[in-house]
């Protein structure tokens, strides 16, 4: 536990050490070593996060207080089993793409600042996740935010790569906007912004408040949810994504669609569920806005899912493709909207975190598998990349698996995500929620067929160049069986994300993420803000 701990306080300083030596090492010269020192980076984030998820499943959730400073006070990261899973698997999966980015540096004309901003990705993402302030929130989000635009922007003699991160940028900037002054409402109304802190705040004022107050409440979740389903790329805050997809590095792409849609999911779960609960002060509304998300998420669901059929662009087809999905992933979490039934409502929310972790390694695999694929036909238009999956059989292979678990086939980790959400409402009595997963599902095959067939199936010309470094091959394998091995392998699995699941939605999940920060912060103080003890 004493080992998690720390390295929970030393993940985001390393990680930003070693964002800030790269650039001094290119007076080196080498080209080497960015990635070098960008894969150490990444590798001890595995580490780091690995141990910090030991040490979640060994005593319980965890607070690390930086400069000594408790709780609400000072800033904190608060781990529980919700935020540690996803933290491992954001870990993991940057390991690869930094991997990756070492093979596709033949695209990269200055692997120095290109290295930089990706570590600073993952920094913010991480940073995202673990953090237990909501205004801290906030500065992560600006680091994730920053550092993804100038990865979408990296091929700058490109007009539409500029395009692409300027409207991203543009709008991104006011949603940032628009989460400080929801920070800035809630610190006007409850007098703090730790998330622990809140949420006593936001149950205990529920008897004493005013209308004006709950509707300060509703107003600062409502600009927080707007900015959370922009950054997750939910209609109709979707726009930026098909754009940014095609035009961004690959490894850009797979970090975009695989790690950053995730932080707005976590983020409007973590608002909805541990600040917000069913018994907040906005406890009478709260219902109307999960529905409401869930209705967002079935529209997101439906429309990528069509709008896959449509494209020519590989990447944008998976653009679409992470459209859908985070869709299917909002109408896992949103089930709070269901009264009086909290085994359903902890069953469709582990359906939905399951589906953040399928989703997340079939997309980036599917983004770094297609990337090989489009070198080798020199092109991203699926009728020019015909039949060019045959000269690359384990790179094929491996994307066709991704596609497999993508669409919920047995006995992919896919499969048992969207299962899990759709028993949660038909144990609810709500059938609907059901059906329209099998919908979403069944609409969203052709495009994966015609990805497939185009690239693997269909017959054409041989490739325009041929790859030299072929070694990214099974590593991109391994990453496919594991979406196999992880669903063979669900029934052992269950526990972990069940556990995650019940941070989230029971009472004592939620109470022991509270108490562990509320206990931190020593008796004289809880006077001082104004609290008994």
């Amino acid at each position: 536990m004493e080992l998690a701990m720390q390295m929970l306080g030393l993940l985001t300083p390393v990680l930003i050490i070693h964002a800030f030596v790269i650039p001094i090492l290119k007076l080196l010269k080498s080209t080497r070593l960015p990635g070098v020192i960008a894969l150490m980076g990444s590798g001890f984030a595995v580490v780091a996060t690995s141990i910090i998820f030991y040490g979640v499943q060994e005593g319980g959730p965890m607070v690390y207080t930086y400069g000594g400073w408790p709780p609400h006070f000072g800033i904190v990261y608060e781990v529980d089993y919700y935020n540690a899973l996803l933290g491992f698997l954001t870990a993991w999966i940057m390991l690869v793409i930094v991997i990756y980015s070492m093979w596709y540096e033949h695209h990269i004309d200055d692997p120095s600042w290109y290295y930089v901003l990706l570590i600073g990705l993952e920094t913010g993402i991480l940073g995202c996740l673990y953090t237990g302030d909501a205004f801290n929130l906030f500065v992560m989000l600006e680091v994730l935010s920053i550092t993804a635009y100038g990865l979408v922007a990296y091929h700058r003699d490109r007009a539409e790569a500029v395009e692409a991160a300027a409207k991203y940028a543009l709008i991104g900037a006011v949603a940032t906007s628009l989460y400080f002054t929801a920070v800035v409402l809630l610190y006007a109304g409850y007098g703090s912004v730790n998330m622990a802190v809140l949420s006593i705040y936001s149950r205990t004022y529920v008897a004493k408040v005013s209308a004006a107050f709950k509707y300060l409440s509703l107003l600062s979740v409502a600009l927080a949810l707007w900015v959370f389903t922009y950054k997750s790329a939910l209609v109709p805050n979707h726009f930026w994504l098909p754009d940014a997809h095609p035009e961004a590095p690959t490894p850009v792409s797979a970090a975009l669609s695989g790690l950053v849609v995730n932080v707005g999911v976590y983020a409007t779960a973590r608002f909805l569920y541990t600040i917000f609960g069913p018994d907040s002060t906005i406890a009478s509304y709260r219902e109307v806005v999960l529905l409401v998300v869930f209705i967002l998420g079935a529209i997101s669901g439906i429309i990528g899912a069509l709008m896959m059929m449509a494209q020519r662009d590989i990447k944008r087809l998976l653009a679409y493709s992470t459209v859908c999905h985070i869709g299917i992933a909002y109408m896992g979490i949103s089930a709070g909207f269901i009264i009086g039934n909290e085994e359903a409502i902890r069953l469709a929310v582990m359906g939905g975190i399951v589906h953040i972790v399928a989703h997340g390694i079939a997309k980036a695999l599917l983004f770094m598998s297609s990337g090989v694929l489009i070198d080798a036909a020199g092109s991203r238009d699926l009728d020019e990349m015909k039949g060019i999956g045959r000269y690359h059989p384990l790179t094929s292979i491996s994307m066709i698996l991704g596609f497999f678990s993508l669409a919920g086939l047995i006995p992919f980790i896919g499969f048992y995500s969207k299962l899990l959400i759709a028993l949660g409402y038909i144990n609810s009595g709500f059938i609907l929620g059901a059906v329209l997963i099998i919908v979403i599902s069944a609409l969203s095959i052709p495009g994966y067929l015609k990805a497939i067939s185009a690239v693997v199936f269909s017959t054409g010309g041989e490739p325009r160049q041929r790859l030299e470094k072929t070694w990214i091959e099974p590593i991109l394998f391994a990453m496919a069986l594991s979406l196999l091995v992880l669903g063979v392998l669900f029934q052992y699995l269950w526990p972990v994300y069940d556990e995650a699941s019940k941070a989230l939605v029971t009472v004592d999940g939620v109470n022991e993420y509270i108490s562990r920060a509320w206990n931190l912060i020593p008796v004289e103080l809880k006077l001082f803000m104004g609290v008994t003890p």
